[in-house]
């Protein structure tokens, strides 16, 4: 399974964007695909995860609300609609994925994903 990342660019506060993440190769397998970001600094974070079969979701606090993600199984694609941007949301973000025989049920914990592609910049000015 691969993942890439795309959608990210330069907005102000209060503004959206919708991230991409393709997911190709054993798509069979995916349990679920996340989105994590990292800003200059700072460690890793998760942002939201979906279920790759049934579209359960779960989102961090932080975005709760604004944030969306989505899946569109037919086009190998999952979606970070992202609302109400705030310059707290300037990260890199990147998608990963855990598969059938990783997957343990910690969704919300980077370790959890052992499957990730190239991140995208976000840059949110105030």
């Amino acid at each position: 399974v691969q993942l890439q990342a795309s959608g990210g660019g330069l907005v102000q506060t209060g503004g959206s964007l919708r991230l991409s993440c393709v997911v190709s190769g054993r798509t069979a397998s995916v349990v679920f695909v996340g989105w994590f970001r990292q800003a200059p600094g700072k460690e890793r974070e998760f942002v939201a995860t979906i279920n790759w079969s049934d579209g359960m979701t779960h989102y961090a606090d932080s975005v709760k609300g604004r944030f969306t993600i989505a899946r569109d199984n037919a086009k190998n694609k999952v979606y970070l609609q992202m609302n109400s941007l705030k310059p707290e949301d300037t990260a890199v973000y990147s998608c990963e994925a855990v598969t059938e025989g990783y997957y343990s049920g910690s969704v919300y914990f980077e370790y959890e994903y052992h499957l990730w592609g190239q991140g995208t910049q976000v840059t949110v000015s105030s």
